[in-house]
């Protein structure tokens, strides 16, 4: 690690010989993998960008010149040559470096950015604001994957900063066929017929094609030129999708030639208008086990071999499993059954649906808001599709939520992975907003199941459901055991009837286990707490108004933002009721909450058994003493 320890920034990258490079390139795959196959990661996305990294810090000067990444888990390298070396063993670990560009690690970080497609729109703001203030010495930069560009807010930025002919601004496409699987749809086919053959190549292909489609004795003049005219539009088509926007196109070049890349990139800074630099590149390059994965290349990498590779095996199937295993059962049940994803088929749990029943899973790229209308049409057409996204993800396409699928009352059911806190991927990843912003949804129901079975049956339920949207929302990891339900009341499964009737905790999801651990430790403290999970919640269960009479103090407990969430529903049900119980919300603080593990941030948040237990008893009074 002697070149990469050398590094304290980007003037060190400049200043280092060209023949260094390629062992500065080894000992970053080196660090690569060694780190991530202990703290975990985005492994494949980061070994595929090392020289392209290197040479975006040859050509331009950070901070004073903006490189801004689309997405963010592509930025390991970009934190490596900024002066990040020592922290990056605690890569995503509690005090450590995020695992995305961060604000407050970096000057060299200006965008926290862990959403795709969304760079461009950065970059042209950044570009307008800089040529207002006459700042013309500074070069925007925005590097963004093929699979980013399957986004709608990448074309939204491309159709204004190509407008602008005089405003620089440098679109580098880091182009390796993926995203976390293989790109999907046009976009694609477009960059495939860029990369797999240059102009001279598609030139004496087509040469050949004429020669033996077109005999030349007796061949009228003005069908030759016809062909010639065919052929020379086959050659360009695909450069004029760009050209023809006003970009300038270079490429495609090869993104692991540092000074190929190099060359483009000072071509680009110097022509003065918007650019795109198309670097073809490999996922997982220089590392065996990714570069043979063909699933996702160690995309989002678990395992912890950094010689294989190999996996440990799970000793209970998670959250996913579970949904993915119930979901291929439905759909060989129900014919009308139909999945959507956006670019996250394997993570989100669909490969068993596809592999049977492939005519009936949709991958539309990263594209939630088209995922979300295009399941409105597919429900007009009588099927009922199962939109399958990470919970973080669907606050992109609310507004299609509301007024595309609710509004006209289709049948279309949204399953969240990744619910709640989710820990080491950081603030942009956890899942905690679903569950306030969903609630001014008219006709929407949630379900949150605590464990595998409630998780089987409320899917099972939400897929009968025609007359509206439903929502099924789980976190990250494993389902704890199935929790054994002591009695029902009107639909809600009551966990611990506690004697005498002090509290009542209404717990949501994956939280109730936390519930009826606290409802022990109160119980050693002479307070009688009643557990229930309501499953379904929301609509509020009415049943939770006639408890909530018969109890001194209503506790609800969910993995959401206390802020409109479930809790403030229930809230508003009890006054409606004229309910005089008073109720205590405990969740999530409303604040961006740092990465760790998902234990750690839940005890940052209070939701551990003795802080719960503590501030219940804070909030019971005091029972009136019999004379």
């Amino acid at each position: 690690m002697a070149l990469l320890n050398s590094i304290r920034g980007p003037a060190d990258v400049r200043r280092m010989p060209e023949a260094e490079l390629p062992a500065l390139a080894e000992e970053i795959r080196e660090l690569l993998v060694r780190t991530v196959s202990r703290t975990g990661g985005h492994l494949g996305p980061n070994l595929g960008v090392v020289e392209l990294t290197i040479a975006l810090h040859r050509v331009f000067n950070s901070p004073h010149d903006r490189i801004l990444w689309d997405t963010g888990h592509q930025a390991y390298v970009h934190k490596l040559l900024t002066g990040r070396v020592e922290g990056f063993e605690r890569l995503r670990q509690r005090g450590g470096l995020s695992g995305y560009p961060s604000r407050a690690e970096s000057e060299h970080d200006v965008i926290e950015n862990s959403h795709a497609s969304t760079a461009l729109c950065y970059a042209d703001g950044l570009a307008k604001a800089y040529a207002l203030t006459g700042q013309t010495d500074r070069a925007v930069v925005a590097v963004i994957g093929d699979g980013a560009l399957t986004g709608g807010m990448a074309w939204e930025a491309v159709n204004n900063i190509a407008a602008a002919k005089d405003r620089p601004v440098i679109i580098v496409v880091n182009d390796n066929g993926r995203s976390y699987a293989p790109t999907v749809g046009g976009i694609a086919d477009l960059l495939s017929g860029l990369r797999t053959a240059g102009p001279y190549e598609r030139f004496l292909a087509w040469g050949k094609n004429t020669v033996r489609q077109t005999p030349v004795v007796g061949q009228p003049v003005y069908d030759l030129v016809h062909a010639v005219k065919a052929g020379l539009k086959d050659l360009i088509a695909p450069q004029a999708l760009f050209s023809g926007m006003g970009l300038k196109y270079l490429g495609p070049v090869d993104g692991h030639d540092v000074a190929a890349v190099e060359a483009a990139l000072r071509r680009a800074r110097g022509f003065g208008g918007p650019v795109l630099v198309h670097c073809v590149t490999e996922k997982g390059r220089g590392w065996a086990p990714a570069e043979t994965d063909e699933q996702d290349k160690m995309h989002s990498y678990r395992r912890t071999d950094p010689v294989t590779g190999g996996r440990i095996p799970a000793t209970t199937p998670t959250w996913t499993e579970v949904f993915g295993a119930e979901l291929g059962a439905l759909a060989a049940e129900r014919p009308e059954l139909v999945a959507i994803t956006a670019a996250m088929l394997e993570p989100t749990g669909l490969e068993q649906m596809q592999a049977k029943f492939p005519e009936r899973v949709f991958d539309v790229g990263i594209a939630e808001q088209h995922a979300v209308t295009s399941a409105a049409g597919l429900a007009m057409g009588g099927v009922h599709p199962v939109v399958c996204l990470y919970a973080t993800f669907l606050n992109r396409a609310f507004d299609q939520l509301l007024l595309d699928v609710a509004l006209h009352s289709c049948g279309v059911t949204f399953v969240l992975d990744r619910a709640g806190v989710t820990g080491d991927d950081g603030p942009s990843h956890n899942g905690m907003w679903d569950l306030s912003i969903l609630q001014v949804v008219p006709g929407l129901r949630i379900a949150a199941p605590r464990d595998a079975a409630t998780l089987r049956r409320a899917l099972r339920e939400a897929v009968e459901v025609t007359d509206g949207p439903t929502v099924i929302r789980f976190p990250k990891g494993t389902p704890s055991a199935d929790l054994a339900v002591a009695s029902q009341v009107d639909g809600l499964d009551v966990l611990v009837a506690g004697e005498p009737e002090d509290v009542l905790m209404v717990c949501v999801g994956a939280l109730a286990g936390l519930g009826r651990q606290v409802a022990d430790e109160l119980a050693e403290a002479g307070l009688g707490v009643t557990v229930v999970d309501p499953v379904w919640v929301r609509p509020v269960n009415p049943a939770i108004a006639g408890l909530a009479r018969r109890h001194r103090v209503v506790v609800t407990l969910e993995d959401g933002g206390r802020a409109g969430g479930v809790g403030a529903a229930i809230a508003q049900e009890l006054r409606d009721a004229r309910v005089t119980t008073p109720v205590h919300t405990m969740g999530l603080p409303q604040r961006f909450l740092e990465h760790g593990k998902r234990a750690e941030v839940l005890a940052d948040c209070g939701l551990t058994t003795p802080e719960i237990t503590r501030r219940i008893k804070e909030v019971v009074p005091a029972r009136r003493r019999s004379r």
